[in-house]
């Protein structure tokens, strides 16, 4: 008679899952004890979110990410955020500006993160463990093109005079149709209305910027410091994977999206990541906060359909036990959705949506039958259990309002969940 279970046993849940006792930033820290025991001696820890603008998964990542740097040494804070516009935001996060947080990053204080920064400008201010903030994403989360076109002319204007055109052009094609959007969402059907002549343009000038950048390389390093022509390596590359990702996102969209299509983003971010691993101290130790999506090691799949490699899928293999991912989701009935909405500037607005029902073999059911839905808890998932064809019990987790099918000992180390999330009130659309 077989005996093996079909879901969760109840026994094994409680066994692996620590209460939290608070999600104030401020509270102590020994109930996060057993993260460091997870997180071992990796060099990059990534917190996750199972949906964006939620009150309380911000307080999560505040406490793990104090955790951390407190008590496991990390010393770098990675975001969700901007490459190219870290540096001014890491100033302010230090107490160097006294400027309100919406004048030096205003994607940060209306997008969800005023509180997070706030409490990372405090940290910094009074901790004896500071954390240097660095970004990994494209501009404006796909969005924008003139946040890395416009320091690349800079940098060109000093290293490469014969280029700068190049760069000035694909800038006067990206104001034709991003002029006032807000996210690679508005963007998208945008580009779309774009001539077609000018979408091949603004491809083909990137392309010929990218080529020469890695051929004359050398002359531009004579002429300035070494680490500034990474600097605009790295600015040409979110470029190049923002002016992929319009028509990548465009296709999805219209319901014609190719398989993992979009990866590059993801395939930026990680790469970016490595670039401050490389760039940076060599002792650093880097907190990398981005949706569970973004940080998962395996590939996302909705529908039977691969959308993406994720940013955690491409860390993983760059760096392996160095990478360690930490899920965050909910147990609460309803979750702030982003619904398309291409009136908005932003192209979606956030409305409050019933959240999927946990299903058997989701964490979120297994911490329902553990009764362990009510609290903050925090779960090793490295060693789940199996059925009898060896396939993980927990194979879904939440994800937005939806849910994301995949073996979750393989996609993340560990999850945190919390029993209600509510909308980041400082978020207006």
């Amino acid at each position: 008679m077989n005996t093996t279970p079909s879901t969760v046993p109840t026994a094994w849940t409680c066994r692996h899952t620590n209460a939290l006792t608070s999600l104030a930033a401020d509270a102590d820290l020994d109930d996060l004890e057993p993260l460091g025991q997870i997180v071992g001696n990796a060099r990059v820890v990534a917190i996750g979110e199972a949906a964006h603008f939620v009150q309380e998964f911000s307080q999560v990542r505040q406490r793990v990410l104090r955790f951390l740097a407190e008590r496991c040494g990390f010393t770098v804070f990675a975001f969700e955020y901007s490459f190219a516009a870290a540096d001014d935001l890491d100033a302010w996060l230090h107490g160097d500006d006294d400027r309100p947080l919406q004048q030096v990053a205003p994607a940060a204080a209306g997008w969800g993160a005023a509180d997070l920064m706030g409490g990372l400008r405090e940290h910094n201010t009074a901790s004896p463990a500071p954390l240097r903030f660095v970004g990994v994403d494209v501009p404006e989360a796909g969005g924008a093109l003139r946040p890395v076109l416009e320091p690349l002319a800079d940098i060109l204007a000093e290293t490469d005079p014969e280029s700068e055109a190049l760069v000035l052009r694909a800038i006067t094609i990206s104001d034709e149709f991003l002029a006032g959007l807000g996210s690679g969402a508005a963007a998208a059907p945008a580009w779309a209305g774009l001539a077609t002549a000018s979408q091949n343009e603004l491809t083909a000038l990137l392309a010929r910027l990218e080529l020469r950048l890695g051929a004359v390389g050398p002359l531009m390093a004579d002429r300035a410091q070494a680490g500034l022509v990474r600097r605009a390596e790295r600015l040409l590359a979110g470029a190049r994977a923002t002016d992929y990702m319009f028509g990548a996102v465009d296709d999805l969209y219209a319901g014609k999206g190719k398989t993992a299509d979009l990866s590059v983003r993801d395939r930026y971010m990680a790469e970016t990541l490595a670039w401050h691993l490389h760039e940076g101290d060599p002792e650093a130790k880097i907190v990398i906060a981005a949706h569970n999506n973004h940080i998962q090691k395996t590939a996302n799949a909705f529908d039977g359909q691969v959308t993406a490699l994720p940013m955690g899928q491409h860390l993983a293999g760059m760096l392996g036990t160095d990478y360690v991912s930490v899920a965050v989701t909910h147990t609460d009935r309803s979750v702030p959705e982003m619904i398309p909405d291409t009136s908005a500037p932003v192209g979606f607005r956030l409305q409050d949506t019933p959240a999927a029902e946990p299903v058997p073999r989701s964490i979120e059911h297994a911490l329902t039958q553990a009764e362990l839905a009510g609290q903050a808890t925090l779960t090793d998932l490295r060693q789940t259990p199996r059925d009898a064809q060896g396939r993980s019990l927990l194979d879904s987790i939440r994800t937005q309002s939806s849910v994301m099918l995949t073996d979750l000992s393989a996609a993340f180390d560990a999850v945190v969940s919390v029993p209600t999330v509510t909308r980041d009130l400082t978020v207006s659309f």
